[in-house]
């Protein structure tokens, strides 16, 4: 048994760790913000274990190159996912609001809505 046998090996069982981590977070979490937070952080580094060790045992350009493209589009989809799924989330109710420790969004729509209240609307004007 080779040393990049056993490395992929042994990130492969990270991976399977993370991945598992990521279940239990997203069973035994109470709301929606902390469950999303389970399943996008150690997914992406489950993800990224998994490449690597894909890399380490065919590296060639080609697959080098796969995965790279893979682990940009998780980066850049995952955290705007988790972005939009918490908003929507807190703009129905689905949210455990004595969990926050601070309410920014509440802070701003509120404010927005202030605004929106001061503004002369269109048909109001002659």
């Amino acid at each position: 048994m080779s040393a990049a046998e056993i490395a992929v090996g042994l990130l492969i069982l990270v991976s399977g760790f993370l991945s598992m981590a990521a279940g239990i977070g997203i069973v035994r979490f109470p709301d929606v913000l902390t469950r999303l937070h389970a399943a996008t952080k150690p997914q992406v580094l489950g993800l990224a274990a998994v490449l690597v060790a894909i890399v380490v045992q065919v590296p060639t350009w080609g697959v080098l190159t796969t995965v790279v493209l893979v682990m940009t589009f998780q980066l850049l989809t995952q955290p705007m996912t988790a972005h939009m799924l918490g908003r929507s989330a807190y703009r129905s109710d689905h949210v455990r609001r004595d969990l926050l420790i601070e309410d920014d969004l509440g802070r701003d729509i509120a404010e927005h809505d202030q605004e929106a209240a001061r503004m002369p609307r269109a048909d109001d004007v002659r």
